[in-house]
C-alpha cells in the first residue's frame, strides 16, 4: 500500500495537509516529472479545452480551493485555439457554461508598463512550448519569459525565469476578471508581498457580490513597485481602490543575475487574515517541493482505480476523465476551519472541512455517486457542508458558487444530491446529520423560498403540490436572479416528481411513514404532463392546457432539451412510463428510434457524431439523444428496464467514442466533472441510474478488468473487483455475469450488494444473449 493511502486510510488529517502543504510535504526538494508507468502520465488536461467543453489545464489539487491556470480570452478561461495568454489567475471551475473566476490574473512581463488592459498585455505562445499535468502547468511565452504554475489546497505557486533585465514585471491585475469586477482594493505591503480583495457578481446572469482576499508573497524582494487604476499607473503608490475600473499592481525585478522569480498567492473567501493564515500555513516551501507534493497527491487519488485492458488512448481518456471527477467541488474552508456561509456571517467547521461549488443540476446524475463510492470521506463533508447553507442561510442550494446562490438551472437538483449521500450511508452517526437533511429536504419539497431570500428553491412549487405540475409561463419575469423554473414548466415538474420519489424513500427508511406516502404519490406527478393524444410528455399552461407545438420535436417548456429527450428522466418508475407510451414494445421502438439504433450498430462512431451530436449548445429542435448534455444522461440505461440490456451498451459504448484525448475529447460542458463522472462510470460498467437512491446499472466495461480500491470505513471489503475478459468493440456483449463466482442475472446492483462484493465478473461475446431480460432483472420501481 502507498505511503500516501496509508495517510488517508489512517485519517491522519495533519500528515494529509502535510502532503499538499507542510514542512513534511515530500523527502526531496527535487521536482522531477513522474516516472515511467504513473498513472498521472495518462491524464491530459487539455482535453475539453476546445469547443466548449470548458476545462482548464492549469494546477490544482483534488478538491483544491486554488485553480492556478492560464486565460486565454474565452469566457470561461482558457480555449486551445487561442494563443495569446491574459494572466494565470487563482480560481476556475472546470466546464461551466458562462464566465465564472478568472479571479486575479497576474502575468510575467519586461519593459516599460504602457497598458493595463490585460487583452492589450496578453502574451503570445504556442502550444509546442506548453506541458500540463495533474498539478503543473508550464508554458514559454513569446515574450521569451517561462512561466511555470502548481498548486496546494488554498495556494497557487508560480515561478517565473525571465531574460536576463532589469525590467522584469509581475502584473498582478486585480480588476479584470472571468466575472462581473464591482470593487477591489489593492495593497503593497512590503517589498515582498501585495495583498488584494475582489468583489464580484455573476455567472450567466447577475448574483449576490462575493469576495475573495489574496495575498501573494515572492521569494526575493522587487527593486520597485507601483500600482494602477483604470489607465494610470503610479509608480511608488504602495495603494490602489476601484469600483468598476481597472486596478492592479506591478512589480518589478531585477533578473540581469538571477533569472528566476518565485512567489506563492494564497486565497481566502473569508478575509484578508484568512488569506493571511492560508500562506503561513501552507506557503514557504519552494515551487520544486510543492509541485512533487501535488502530482504524489494526484497519483495517490487515481491510482484507486486501476484499469486493465483496452488501447493506450482509451486509457487516457479513462484516466484524464478521472482527474476531472476530482476537481470539484472545492475547499471552502480556511486552514483554520473558517468559511463564509450563505448568510454572509463567518462561521467555523468543526471535525469537517467545509465545502463550496454547487453545479447540482449537473452532479447529481453521475459525479455525486463517483465521489461516494471513490472519496466517501470527502463526499460526506460535502453532504454536511450543504446542510450547512440551510441551516444558516435557510434554504439549501441550487446551483451555488463560492459563498452565493446563482440560480442557474432548475427543479430540485438538491434533493437527489442529498438523498444519494443519505443512501450511500454518509450521513450516519451520531451527529444527526441524517434527521436534519431531511428536514431541510421536506422544507423545501412543501414550500417555496420567501421573495427577500436569494434563492429561488421549488419556484413552482405552490402551483406544482396543487395540482400536479409546474406551470409552463411564458415571457414571465423573473422575480430573482438566474433560471425560473417557469420557464421551463415541463422540465420542472420531471424533475420535481424525480425528487419526490428519493425523499418518499428517505423518509420511509428513517420512519417518516406519512411523509413517504406523500411524496411517492407526488412522484407520480410525470402523470400529469402526459399528453396521450401525442404520446409524449408535453408543457401546461398556468390554466392546465397543453400549450407549445405538439411535435415532441419542437416542444416548448423543457430546459436545454425536448419531450424527446425528457422522456425517459422517470428513472422512479420507468414501468409506469413504459405503460402510459403503449407497453414495451413500443417503449422499444421509440427508443431504437431515438438512439437511431439501425445505424449505431453500423457504425457507433459516425452515428455519435453525425447523428446524435448537432452543436455545443444545440439543446433543441431534435428527436435524437444528445450525449452531450445532462438530461440524457441515463437515458441508454431505459433498455435496462425495457428487456433489452445489449442495446444498452450498444448505446453506452456509442457515447464513449465521443470522449477521446485529444482538445475536443469532451462532450460539451464538463459541469464540474458530470460528463466525465459519466464516462469513468460507463467505461467501468456500472452506473447511477436512479440519482437519489443505491441502485446502480450494468453494462458492458471497456476494460477487461478494473480493481477499485474503497475506503474500509464505508466499505468493509475495501475492494471491488470488475472483470469482463475479452471485451472489445466486437465482443461487448455480456453472456453472464457472476458475484464472487455465483450467477448473477440482475442488471443492476445495489450499494449493499457492492458493500459485500468481491468480484463483479462478466463474460461477454459478439451476440447479444439472454442475460438481463427476465421478468425481474431490471431496476425496480420506486413505489
Amino acid at each position: 500500500m502507498r505511503w500516501t493511502q496509508r495517510l488517508r486510510g489512517a485519517g491522519t488529517a495533519v500528515a494529509a495537509a502535510a502532503l499538499l502543504g507542510g514542512a513534511l510535504a515530500v523527502p526531496s526538494a527535487q521536482a522531477a516529472d513522474p516516472g515511467p508507468g504513473r498513472l498521472t502520465d495518462l491524464v491530459n488536461p487539455f482535453i475539453g479545452t476546445e469547443n466548449e467543453g470548458n476545462t482548464y489545464p492549469g494546477a490544482a489539487v483534488p478538491f483544491g480551493m486554488v485553480q492556478f491556470s492560464p486565460d486565454t480570452g474565452h469566457n470561461t478561461g482558457y480555449d486551445h485555439s487561442q494563443n495569446h495568454i491574459r494572466g494565470f489567475s487563482t480560481v476556475h471551475l472546470s466546464g461551466v457554461g458562462c464566465g465564472l473566476g478568472g479571479d486575479l490574473p497576474v502575468l510575467p512581463t519586461t519593459g516599460d508598463i504602457t497598458t493595463t488592459d490585460y487583452a492589450k498585455y496578453a502574451a503570445e505562445f504556442s502550444h509546442d512550448d506548453e506541458k500540463a499535468s495533474p498539478g503543473s502547468y508550464k508554458v514559454g511565452l513569446k515574450t521569451g519569459i517561462e512561466a511555470e504554475l502548481t498548486a496546494t489546497k488554498r495556494t497557487g505557486v508560480q515561478r517565473y525565469t525571465f531574460p536576463a533585465t532589469d525590467k522584469a514585471n509581475v502584473l498582478v491585475n486585480a480588476g479584470q476578471s472571468l466575472h462581473k469586477t464591482l470593487r477591489t482594493k489593492v495593497e503593497i505591503l512590503d517589498r515582498r508581498t501585495v495583498r488584494t480583495a475582489i468583489t464580484g457578481s455573476g455567472f450567466c446572469q447577475d448574483t449576490k457580490p462575493y469576495t475573495v482576499y489574496t495575498i501573494t508573497r515572492f521569494d526575493r524582494p522587487f527593486t520597485t513597485s507601483g500600482t494602477w487604476k483604470g489607465d494610470t499607473v503610479t509608480e511608488g503608490s504602495r495603494e490602489s481602490a476601484a469600483g468598476g475600473e481597472r486596478s492592479g499592481a506591478f512589480l518589478r525585478f531585477d533578473t540581469t543575475k538571477d533569472r528566476t522569480v518565485e512567489a506563492t498567492t494564497a486565497i481566502s473567501y473569508v478575509d484578508a487574515k484568512g488569506a493571511a493564515l492560508n500562506l503561513r500555513s501552507e506557503g514557504g516551501r519552494s515551487y520544486d517541493r510543492v509541485e512533487q507534493a501535488a502530482q504524489a497527491a494526484w497519483e495517490d487519488r487515481l491510482e484507486d482505480v486501476k484499469a486493465q485492458g483496452g488501447s493506450d488512448t482509451l486509457r487516457r481518456t479513462f484516466y484524464s476523465s478521472l482527474y476531472r471527477s476530482f476537481l470539484a467541488p472545492n475547499i471552502g474552508s480556511d486552514a483554520d476551519g473558517r468559511y463564509t456561509g450563505w448568510d454572509q456571517k463567518i462561521h467555523r467547521a468543526k471535525g469537517y472541512t467545509y465545502y463550496q461549488n454547487w453545479s447540482l443540476w449537473d452532479t447529481y446524475r453521475t459525479q455525486a455517486q463517483l465521489l461516494s463510492l471513490l472519496a466517501p470521506r470527502e463526499s460526506r463533508d460535502m453532504a454536511i457542508s450543504v446542510i450547512k447553507i440551510d441551516e444558516e442561510s435557510g434554504w439549501l442550494p441550487k446551483w451555488g458558487y463560492g459563498t452565493v446562490e446563482t440560480n442557474i438551472m432548475t427543479g430540485d437538483p438538491v434533493t437527489p444530491f442529498l438523498t444519494n449521500a443519505y443512501q450511500q450511508g454518509l450521513l450516519k452517526g451520531s451527529e444527526g446529520y441524517a434527521e436534519q437533511a431531511y428536514r431541510a429536504l421536506k422544507k423545501n419539497a412543501d414550500g417555496v423560498p420567501p421573495a427577500d431570500s436569494a434563492p429561488v428553491g421549488r419556484e413552482a412549487n405552490k402551483e406544482y403540490i396543487a395540482g400536479g405540475f409546474a406551470p409552463y409561463v411564458k415571457n414571465r419575469a423573473h422575480v430573482k436572479p438566474g433560471d425560473s423554473d417557469y420557464d421551463h414548466g415541463a422540465s420542472a415538474t420531471l424533475e420535481y416528481a424525480l425528487s419526490d420519489a428519493m425523499l418518499g424513500q428517505m423518509a420511509k427508511d428513517l420512519g417518516h411513514e406519512d411523509d413517504a406516502a406523500r411524496y411517492t404519490r407526488r412522484a407520480q406527478n410525470y402523470r400529469k404532463i402526459f399528453d396521450s393524444s401525442t404520446g409524449f410528455f408535453r408543457a401546461r399552461d398556468a390554466a392546465g392546457n397543453f400549450t407549445g407545438p405538439a411535435d415532441p420535436a419542437r416542444s416548448e417548456g423543457f430546459h436545454e432539451g425536448t419531450s424527446w429527450q425528457y422522456q425517459w428522466l422517470v428513472p422512479q418508475d420507468l414501468p409506469g412510463m413504459v405503460g402510459l407510451i403503449g407497453g414495451t414494445k413500443a417503449a422499444n421502438d421509440r427508443l431504437d428510434s431515438f438512439f437511431a439504433y439501425d445505424q449505431l450498430v453500423k457504425d457507433p462512431a459516425r452515428t455519435a457524431r453525425e447523428v446524435w451530436v448537432n452543436g455545443p449548445y444545440d439543446y433543441y429542435n431534435a428527436d435524437k439523444y444528445n450525449p452531450q448534455n445532462e438530461p440524457d444522461l441515463i437515458a441508454p440505461y431505459t433498455y435496462l428496464s425495457t428487456g433489452q440490456p445489449w442495446k444498452t451498451t450498444d448505446v453506452v459504448h456509442g457515447a464513449l467514442t465521443l470522449f477521446t484525448d485529444t482538445p475536443t475529447g469532451m462532450t460539451g460542458n464538463d459541469d464540474l466533472g458530470t460528463m466525465s463522472a459519466w464516462n469513468v462510470l460507463s467505461s467501468i460498467g456500472v452506473f447511477p441510474v436512479q440519482p437519489g437512491t443505491d441502485t446502480w446499472g450494468l453494462s458492458t466495461p471497456v476494460f477487461e478488468r478494473v480493481d477499485l480500491t474503497l475506503d474500509r470505513r464505508y466499505y468493509p471489503g475495501g475492494h471491488l473487483t470488475v472483470k469482463a475478459p475479452g471485451t472489445s468493440d466486437s465482443a461487448r456483449y455480456i453472456q453472464s455475469a457472476q458475484a464472487d463466482g455465483t450467477a448473477f442475472g440482475k442488471t443492476y446492483l445495489t450499494t449493499d450488494d457492492i458493500r459485500g462484493l468481491r468480484v463483479l465478473s462478466f463474460t461477454v461475446g459478439d451476440k447479444p444473449s439472454a442475460w438481463g431480460t427476465s421478468a425481474d432483472a431490471a431496476p425496480p420501481a420506486l413505489r
